[in-house]
């Protein structure tokens, strides 16, 4: 087997919704978009957008690792997303954690070294 290349898949209902939100609250570069298939990068990282996704919330496993997660949770609200457990202590190890959703309810984790 020869992997080629590997990306983090979200399921959304509304492409526009969340495209604008990845864009202009995550900060994430548009590779592509269509209605039912949207492709940020970041760096080495590839995150697509799927269309066909359920109002419920549902964890993804997705972590963005940042240096201010006050402020992130903050624009995630504002954004229109939500704050699902705020930032706390994360295990111990010196680092800061918090579960927002997107416009979409996918559920992912902010992570912060203290």
């Amino acid at each position: 087997m020869k992997i080629q290349s590997t990306f983090f898949v979200m399921l959304v209902q509304d492409m526009d919704r969340a495209v604008g939100f990845y864009r202009g609250v995550v900060g994430l570069k548009l590779k592509s978009q269509s209605p039912y298939w949207t492709e940020f990068v970041f760096n080495s990282s590839l995150l697509v957008l799927h269309g066909g996704g359920a109002e419920d919330y549902r964890e993804t496993g997705l972590v963005f690792q940042i240096d201010d997660i006050d402020a992130a949770c903050h624009e995630v609200e504002v954004g229109g997303g939500r704050v699902v457990t705020p930032p706390r202590e994360g295990g111990g190890q010196g680092v800061m954690l918090a579960n927002v959703a997107d416009t979409e309810g996918n559920g992912f984790t902010f992570s912060q070294n203290s």
